[in-house]
């Protein structure tokens, strides 16, 4: 099930107004990354990844479980410049091509991985933007 930007935007609102009394500015913000995130993985990622982060049997690697979120500045890295060659994830060799994502802003890139995190990462914190650049700007991670 696709959400649209507009049922996005609602939830993201209302989650906000009903729990701006009992949570701080950031965790607002973290919520609204996540709401965004979604999105954006649902629109660039689950193609391959699958909505449920579970990978495509040996062609795309899983990110559910994967021990390859234990490298969060490769993750940043890879969402924007791709990546080729093999990639070994939770000990299996997976070979295919991960496009770039020059389309996606920093903020956008943030937004994905403070969801994909929440979702598949247990870490529960927000990736910024400042974190985001930091990593682009430093380079091959």
């Amino acid at each position: 099930m696709k959400l649209t930007r507009y049922y996005a935007f609602l939830l993201a609102t209302g989650i906000a107004f009903l729990t701006a009394g009992c949570q701080s500015q950031d965790e607002i913000k973290r919520q609204k990354y996540i709401t965004e995130g979604i999105l954006i993985y649902q629109n660039t990622c689950a193609n391959c990844h699958q909505p449920d982060g579970k990978g495509l049997e040996a062609l795309y690697p899983p990110l559910a479980g994967s021990d390859y979120l234990a490298k969060q500045d490769s993750v940043i890295h890879l969402i924007r410049y791709g990546m080729q060659g093999p990639v070994q994830v939770n000990g299996k060799r997976y070979n295919r091509v991960m496009p770039p994502n020059p389309q996606l802003s920093d903020l956008e890139i943030a937004e994905l991985t403070t969801y994909i995190y929440d979702r598949w990462g247990n870490d529960p914190t927000l990736i910024d933007v400042a974190r985001v650049k930091g990593v682009l700007k430093a380079g091959t991670p």
